[in-house]
């Protein structure tokens, strides 16, 4: 395949990944072309592995994990939804919005490498060995990653609704 077809084939995927890895379209867009302007360079060996498109989903991983050695610091500080609606009498569309922010500001609040995982598991639908190979680690260390990032997610949204909870009976 050369790098054209490839190009064609896969560049709505891999934007669409860096896009949910970033939660920012921009840098999303940023990831990619810089991914694929080096992935250009060295396509006579990468056209020829079976899945070059791990490989370069893996140089998008690599960019958004070193992207903050790179660029100025960025901080991604989750406000509290104070004013949630009934859900059971409000079928709105803005629910899923509403829900797929909710997502991103717990997903912000994980590690970089921990949130790199729950996406390839869970938006991208990899496996353990598909992670390993982008992120260039064991499956186990995958495994590992998947499972610290969980707890920490339940942790975080217990935490949430007691607030919650202890919000509405004062």
């Amino acid at each position: 395949m050369n790098f054209d077809e490839f190009l064609r084939a896969q560049l709505p995927g891999l934007v669409r990944f860096a896009g949910v890895l970033t939660a920012d379209s921009h840098l999303a867009q940023d990831l990619t072309q810089d991914a694929l302007v080096r992935a250009h360079a060295r396509w006579s060996r990468i056209g020829q592995l079976d899945r070059p498109d791990l490989y370069v989903r893996r140089m998008i991983t690599n960019g958004y994990l070193s992207w903050r050695r790179r660029w100025s610091v960025r901080s991604i500080h989750p406000v509290a939804d104070t004013g949630r609606l009934d859900r059971a009498t409000a079928p709105d569309p803005a629910i899923g919005l509403a829900d797929r922010d909710e997502v991103a500001a717990l997903l912000a609040g994980l590690s970089r490498r921990q949130r790199a995982v729950l996406v390839l598991r869970f938006y991208e639908g990899r496996s353990d060995e598909e992670i390993a190979e982008i992120l260039g680690c064991t499956a186990a260390t995958v495994r590992s990653h998947v499972s610290r990032a969980l707890a920490g997610l339940r942790q975080r949204v217990r935490a949430e609704q007691l607030t919650n909870l202890e919000v509405s009976e004062s």
